[in-house]
């Protein structure tokens, strides 16, 4: 199953995992649904996961245009299907409210309890997750204060203020006036009274840009986007109540993916997906996938919504005449009805590229197995690179590929010991082999069909050397070097060369490509870690052991940065002096932007595999 979370959509949407029976047993919402669904298969899930995990036969999807679209779909597949393992709540409480303070400088926050002194309350809201939703939109786009009564002046603003999270009044960074223009954007906001809200932003954004002011114009810009994905958030949730469906179609030369979205009672209830090959026109394929599908189920609704040049007239006359009520076709819809469709659209132009996919990486993976003189199929390939800085930091890398996709969860780093700083990466592929297949050997882990290096005659020897003293030569390994792409066996003289764009040289490109990917990303945060320590120690009264503190209670120099000099001097127990300074040299350093803090606006961290990845032993 790890195999099948990889080729996934990386898209917002919702995920229903299937028992064996094809019972959906749990329904979950996602910014990015192949993340998420690969989180599921990393070694140190909880108790609970696990079990859940142990019911899951196949996980399907459904992409929507944004995060909000695909929480309010989780809601309503949950109310549907009742799954097994979806929390379902029964108390008597009531639902929770959103509450503008009647203060000078008003709160906002959730609250179950009504108080009638002068307080706006808008809701109830009967999903928290739409409520809290609401609430981090607002925080973002216009943050208020936090702190809980009458309004106490202080020199210092919070943590709150240097995260961007609250307006700071309490030190005269904001004026009233400015203040409570906040408040009644977040009016607007919860009124659903949004085109205003968007005009006047625009309004802004557009000033701001030609005053070269680009920050301010960005934020705009970010505050822009939110309002509008909260606000299409209603493509999967509308006021009619006819039964509809919606009905996408993606075509590459001989094969079609159709998928049909059902929206039942105002809500979207489901999505149905089919594949078949095809000899016609794509219209006229759409239509023959209509009157046979809809020839042979039951729960047929009034209206079908789909894009194409066609006559509706006659396919509509022919199902009413089979189906007990009369169907309408509607092949040029307008509005809401329209972006449905095209939902339903982009959901099957992700079906046909999935589908494309595994049949290109079969084909590369078959092709492999009769090139290479394998006995079985590499199903599943472990590839293995070297990264250094002129033998600083020396690290290795092994990515999982099964049926030609990446594995992620499976990914693992490593530490080269026994280098000391010299430069050596067949040794270094001596070592990791040794390291990986002795935890695969004492373990009894999965062995891989086939191991791949990233080089020439020198790395694979290395490997074999280490493959041999554990007796596990058997596994079949090979190398991959980039000049000329040749490919090295340890039983022939002569290196193999595969046609260029063959399947099987695109898997083992994929596969070495990847391996170096993730060995020079694991190497670029060592050294950014060890250069960041080393800024610290420039700070008088910051040495190795506080400078480790504080990136390991902070996280980077940036977060650092954000803190008051009182949670430094909390956190750490540095002097008030001590703690002033480093703010003030980090300001300093980070003002210059460019080659004084090398990574700062970078991110490092690859999905499914980080630092927990990384082997010991």
């Amino acid at each position: 199953m790890n195999s099948v979370a990889s080729t996934l959509p990386a898209k917002p949407g919702v995920y229903l995992m299937k028992n064996a029976s094809k019972r959906v047993i749990y329904v979950g919402k996602a910014k990015n649904i192949r993340k998420r669904v690969q989180s599921y298969y990393t070694r140190d899930v909880d108790i609970k996961t696990r079990i859940l995990m142990r019911n899951v036969a196949e996980v399907d999807t459904i992409v929507t245009g944004s995060e909000y679209e695909a929480l309010i779909l989780e809601n309503n597949l949950i109310k549907q299907w009742k799954p097994r393992f979806n929390i379902n709540l029964k108390d008597g409480k009531s639902y929770p409210v959103i509450r503008i303070t009647a203060e000078e400088y008003p709160r906002v926050f959730r609250t179950r309890r009504i108080v009638f002194d002068g307080s706006e309350y808008f809701g109830p809201y009967p999903h928290a997750a739409d409520l809290d939703l609401y609430l981090g939109l607002i925080e973002k786009l216009f943050p208020l204060r936090k702190c809980r009564g009458p309004l106490k002046r202080r020199e210092h603003p919070c943590l709150y203020h240097h995260i961007g999270r609250c307006l700071a009044p309490c030190c005269g960074a904001v004026s009233k006036e400015e203040y409570n223009r906040n408040v009644d954007k977040i009016r607007d906001l919860l009124s659903g009274n949004t085109a205003g809200l968007i005009a006047e932003l625009t309004a802004q954004r557009d000033e701001a840009a030609r005053d070269l002011a680009f920050e301010r114009a960005a934020l705009l810009r970010d505050q822009i986007r939110i309002i509008r994905e909260f606000s299409e958030g209603q493509t999967v949730m509308d006021r009619k109540s006819q039964a509809r469906d919606y009905v996408g179609v993606a075509v590459d030369v001989t094969r079609a993916s159709f998928v049909v979205l059902k929206m039942r009672e105002g809500s979207l209830a489901g999505k149905e997906v089919f594949r078949s090959e095809i000899f016609s026109e794509p219209v006229e394929a759409l239509n023959q996938f209509i009157s046979q599908y809809y020839s042979k189920i039951t729960d047929v609704p009034r209206r079908i919504y789909l894009r194409g040049t066609s006559a509706a007239g006659p396919l509509s006359a022919y199902l009413s005449e089979k189906l007990p009520r009369p169907v309408s076709i509607v092949y040029q819809p307008r509005s809401d009805d329209r972006r449905i469709v095209e939902m339903a659209e982009e959901n099957a132009r992700e079906d046909l590229g999935a589908w494309a996919r595994e049949m290109s990486d079969e084909e590369g993976v078959r092709e492999l197995k009769a090139t290479l003189g394998l006995k079985r199929l590499p199903r599943r390939i472990e590839g293995f690179d070297i990264a250094h800085l002129e033998g600083k930091d020396t690290v290795a890398s092994m990515v999982s590929f099964m049926r030609g996709r990446p594995d992620k969860p499976s990914y693992r780093m490593f530490k080269i010991r026994s280098l000391r700083g010299r430069i050596d990466d067949t040794e270094a592929m001596r070592e990791v082999i040794a390291r990986r297949y002795s935890r695969v050997l004492n373990d009894n882990l999965e062995r891989p069909d086939l191991v791949l290096v990233d080089g020439g005659k020198g790395q694979v020897g290395a490997a074999l050397t280490s493959l041999r003293s554990l007796g596990m030569d058997d596994i079949p390994l090979a190398g991959l070097a980039k000049e000329n792409e040749e490919i090295h066996l340890p039983d022939r003289a002569e290196p193999v060369r595969l046609e260029v764009g063959s399947p099987a040289l695109r898997v083992l490109q994929a596969v070495r490509d990847e391996s170096h990917r993730f060995a020079t990303g694991y190497h670029k945060r060592l050294r950014d870690r060890t250069f960041r320590k080393s800024i610290l120690e420039e700070v008088k009264g910051i040495g190795k052991r506080r400078s480790s503190k504080l990136l390991q209670r902070f996280g980077s120099i940036e977060d650092i940065l954000r803190s008051s000099p009182e949670e430094l001097i909390k956190e750490t127990g540095i002097t008030r002096e001590t703690a002033q300074s480093l703010i003030a040299f980090l300001r300093d350093r980070l003002s210059l932007r460019d080659t004084s803090l090398p990574g700062a606006a970078m991110d490092y961290q690859d999905a499914g595999a980080t630092d927990a990845n990384a082997e010991q032993g």
